[in-house]
């Protein structure tokens, strides 16, 4: 239990320094994108990111599904185990990246007809989509070991090295962008980050666990010996859909229904919210895992009694950080942008009110996660 509550509090600490050091570059590198690279091709990576999340729902949920079933293994350090799991799922994803690739392909097909009036030349509409395409498909390929890192309660070296190399592809960012206001260049950094991210994070994942040896090509094989990785993985795809819909959608439907200049308006008020609650999420998210540790512990008493506490907590995180947003959120977009990216109230209104009742739900979440509680599709 003292190690559970370690890991929890140093992810927290690790969270909470990469926090005030993103914040400041968010603000700061939107404030220069918008004006160098211009409202419509901000709005236009919004749009994409949105699209590649719905390819994105092929994953089906699989590493949630491995994920719960990782917490045992690990608590009892069954190596075999782990690596059989991790084997199982790097031929899952190799096949879902496929699917993915030529889901991609074909969309892109139709983007002369998606984006006929978005203003922007298809050359770097194209460049722009295969670039976070391939940036998607290496953790499809490459990187699925790092759910390993996750559910072993060591998200703080996710965050060391992943952070490190996104800060200081922003910082790179501003500089271009600043210096050539060159969309192509932007895009290019931000898929060569990708890549350099991918390799420092599987060199940390080999020296953490020299003894992990994942074979793909035994992953088909060993599918067999798990066949409950794929029946959970069907009832979270339930759920993952639900989440898709309700939060990574909207950009897309604001520009088919508005424009890609009001996709950037409403991503200013995205930036703003989810730095707030990356701020709360820092210190309550890093007990997802030490909630799956305390499940595979078994003791029901304090499992019920850890649960009524967490939510508590989440609840009253809910409330500060709604309070927050309603007071703080108009007045500082009109000294950081002007008034003109300021929207109309009501949205403002709608929003605080989502933003409650999906953060106020969170414990429920995070032991929906380590029991596996995904067949009741109400939840």
């Amino acid at each position: 239990m003292a190690e559970r509550i370690h890991k929890s509090i140093l992810n927290a600490k690790v969270n909470l320094v990469f926090y005030f050091l993103s914040l400041f570059f968010a603000f700061f590198s939107r404030k220069i994108f918008l004006d160098c690279l211009g409202a419509d091709f901000i709005g236009l990576t919004g749009t994409l990111g949105n699209i590649l999340g719905y390819l994105n729902l092929a994953e089906l949920g699989i590493s949630a599904s491995v994920g719960y079933f990782l917490f045992k293994p690990l608590q009892s350090n069954n190596r075999e185990e782990i690596q059989e799991i991790l084997s199982v799922l790097g031929f899952l994803y190799r096949k879902i990246g496929i699917i993915i690739l030529f889901a991609g392909i074909s969309v892109s097909l139709f983007f002369p007809l998606i984006f006929s009036k978005a203003g922007l030349s298809f050359y770097i509409i194209y460049f722009s989509f295969y670039s976070f395409l391939g940036s998607a498909l290496i953790g499809y390929f490459i990187n699925f070991r790092q759910i390993l890192l996750s559910a072993d309660q060591k998200n703080y070296l996710v965050a060391i090295y992943y952070q490190s190399a996104n800060l200081c592809k922003i910082a790179l960012q501003i500089f271009l962008a600043y210096t050539y206001k060159n969309l192509f260049v932007w895009v290019f950094v931000e898929f060569l980050f990708g890549i350099i991210g991918c390799i420092i994070l599987n060199w940390k994942i080999n020296k953490e666990y020299p003894w992990l040896n994942v074979n793909i090509n035994n992953g088909k094989a060993l599918l067999k010996k798990y066949p409950n990785i794929t029946g959970k993985t069907r009832q979270i795809f339930i759920h993952k859909i639900k989440d898709f819909l309700l939060i990574k959608s909207d950009e897309l439907f604001i520009f088919i229904f508005v424009s890609l200049k009001m996709v950037a308006l409403y991503g200013n008020y995205l930036i703003i919210f989810s730095k707030l609650i990356s701020l709360f999420n820092s210190i309550t998210n890093t007990i997802g895992a030490s909630v799956g540790n305390l499940v595979a512990e078994g003791h029901r008493p304090h499992i019920i009694n850890v649960f009524w506490q967490i939510t508590a907590l989440h609840h009253f995180v809910a409330a500060t950080l709604c309070y927050s947003l309603y007071n703080f959120t108009e007045p500082f977009i009109y000294h950081w942008l002007g008034s003109s990216y300021i929207m109309d109230h009501n949205i403002l209104i709608l929003l605080v009110i989502f933003i409650y009742i999906t953060n106020s739900r969170n414990s429920v979440d995070n032991f929906n996660y380590a029991y596996g509680l995904y067949a009741d599709v109400w939840s």
